[in-house]
């Protein structure tokens, strides 16, 4: 910690050298915009250049209509910070693209140029946020703070924009449900597929489908097999090794496809018989009228379990055979009722009787709410007849383009489903595209300064500022507050104004039970933080 606080750019070198670089390799010096090259050259054309600046970045409006954002991409921003040199040949590059007036000491500036005498306070990753309040403070030379511009406020966006939107997921979804992101094909290119199942971890999703997401940030894996899978089997005879080792090695199962096959007649005859009782009960007149609308097929086709797809039940053994302690089966690629679930079961019985316990299954397309309440109908009714403990608790996976409104509308119908499978809608932040991240002076040579607009809302609010989230008697947050650099803390138990900073009559007294500074450094530059730099980099992004 003492040599992360240090002066001096061999200090630098070596804190530095603690930390990676960003994930990404684009993300370099040059991940910019022009115009923050050309605003650099006029400062360094003018003497401007070392003067000290201070700019807020925030955003404006809590995205998609919602009451908070999560903040997030800060980890990211470290790095580049960390590692913020220009190469040979990028100065090249830059060079060619400027004018050809702009003067040689330009780019031996730029040689020189690093991170050494910026500081970077911010609020933690992960945390709720609200507009208006600064997420992160850059204070530095105005040159260099102006060139890391475009890259923090593209690191953040995105970031913090599906963090938030897997949050609102979670939310609609409950405490309870298993959430899987699995969005890698429908994201917005590699970046956007790595980035999402980043942040929607982050943002309370429990694992991701993403297997280089998986390796680069420890997120856990979630996967079985697609509908091109369970189609490419035509019967139970292509199946050559039909071998399987009990759970607890104590024997083995010779023909684990005869094994599957008899718990498919079992459960059968078992149903049969359960819908033949209950016809029997109905009245001769009423029986009459069902036979009228074909319902009697139900009993002469087996109904929900007569002939299911036996290539749907070949593929179902194939992946038991090579994944018997994982077995979760996509069960509507032919019928989900009459064929999907009635094989997993038969598989899944059969698992048991040598000691694995199969995971679940997943639908992808249909009514969802009513085939999970049927399916779990179908569970309880295996356990009950066959006495397999916890077989109606079998896991219910769905997906097929879920969003906050089908989780909702799922909710509201009620379902049966344990986890949610979601893509498309979650890592394209389909319902809003961006959350408008903005970057704006506030301070400079210790003057505050302020962007004035029309429209009140693009006004910036002026000089270095401090934060903080004032928490009420049940723990629970009230209000964050900002104040001026040098004004006096807020303190619990003590009554204090707060007003909204465009709309006088917007105002309320608070008094605050526990008191909690929001802004952290997070890179000290040449700076010693005021005592607020509490924890190195990587012991911090680690936990």
């Amino acid at each position: 910690m003492a040599a992360a606080a240090a002066n001096g750019p061999n200090k630098v070198e070596k804190r530095a050298g603690g930390i990676d670089g960003p994930t990404n390799p684009m993300v370099t010096p040059l991940l910019t915009d022009l115009y923050q090259f050309t605003m650099a050259y006029a400062y360094w054309k003018a003497g401007k250049h070392k003067e000290r600046a201070v700019f807020d970045l925030y955003f404006r409006r809590n995205p998609f209509g919602g009451e908070y954002t999560v903040f997030a991409g800060l980890e990211e921003c470290i790095k580049l910070i960390a590692n913020f040199r220009f190469t040979e040949d990028e100065i090249a590059f830059i060079k060619t693209s400027l004018p050809s007036s702009c003067e040689a000491g330009f780019y031996d500036y730029l040689r020189g140029i690093d991170c050494s005498d910026v500081e970077i306070h911010a609020i933690s990753e992960g945390y709720v946020v609200f507009p208006k309040i600064p997420l992160m403070r850059i204070e530095g030379p105005v040159a260099v703070v102006q060139l890391l511009e475009t890259p923090l406020v593209n690191l953040i966006n995105y970031a913090s924009l599906v963090a938030t939107n897997a949050a609102r997921h979670r939310f609609v979804a409950g405490k309870s449900k298993l959430l899987l992101e699995f969005g890698l094909r429908r994201a917005q290119g590699p970046d956007g597929g790595i980035g999402a199942s980043k942040y929607c971890y982050m943002g309370g999703f429990d694992a991701t489908s993403n297997v280089a997401a998986g390796k680069l940030f420890g997120i856990p894996l979630r996967g079985t097999h697609s509908h091109a899978f369970v189609s490419s089997f035509m019967s139970p005879d292509e199946i050559i090794e039909k071998s399987l080792r009990s759970c607890d090695g104590s024997k083995v199962c010779e023909d684990f496809v005869s094994l599957v096959q008899t718990w498919a007649i079992m459960l059968k005859n078992c149903m049969l018989s359960c819908l033949a009782y209950e016809v029997v009960l109905v009245s001769k007149q009423l029986l009459y009228f069902l036979m009228k609308l074909n319902a009697m097929s139900i009993i002469e086709k087996g109904g929900i379990f007569g002939e299911t797809n036996q290539s749907e039940l070949a593929a179902f053994v194939s992946y038991a055979l090579a994944f018997p302690k994982n077995f979760l089966a996509l069960v509507d690629t032919y019928d989900v009722m009459r064929s999907g679930v009635p094989n997993f079961s038969a598989v899944a019985l059969a698992l048991n009787d040598l000691g694995y316990k199969a995971v679940g299954i997943r639908l992808d397309s249909g009514d969802l709410a009513y085939l999970s309440c049927e399916t779990r109908k179908f569970f309880r009714a295996i356990e009950k007849e066959f006495g397999i403990r916890d077989f109606g608790k079998t896991s219910i996976t769905a997906s097929n383009d879920l969003n906050e409104e089908t989780l909702d509308a799922l909710n509201k119908q009620g379902h049966e489903v344990d986890a949610f499978g979601i893509g498309t809608h979650l890592v394209t932040c389909y319902a809003q595209p961006a959350l408008g991240v903005v970057f704006k002076l506030v301070e400079i040579n210790n003057q505050p300064r302020i962007k004035l607009s029309e429209d009140v809302s693009k006004v910036s609010i002026p000089c270095k500022k401090r934060c903080y989230r004032l928490y009420g008697k049940e723990g629970y947050p009230l209000v964050d507050l900002m104040t001026g650099e040098n004004e006096p803390p807020p303190k619990a138990a003590e009554r204090i104004l707060c007003r909204h900073p465009f709309n006088e009559s917007k105002r309320a007294y608070v008094v605050p039970q526990r008191v909690e500074e929001l802004m952290k450094c997070f890179w000290p530059g040449r700076s010693d933080c005021r005592g607020y730099f509490r924890i190195a980099f990587v012991d911090y992004f680690s936990d």
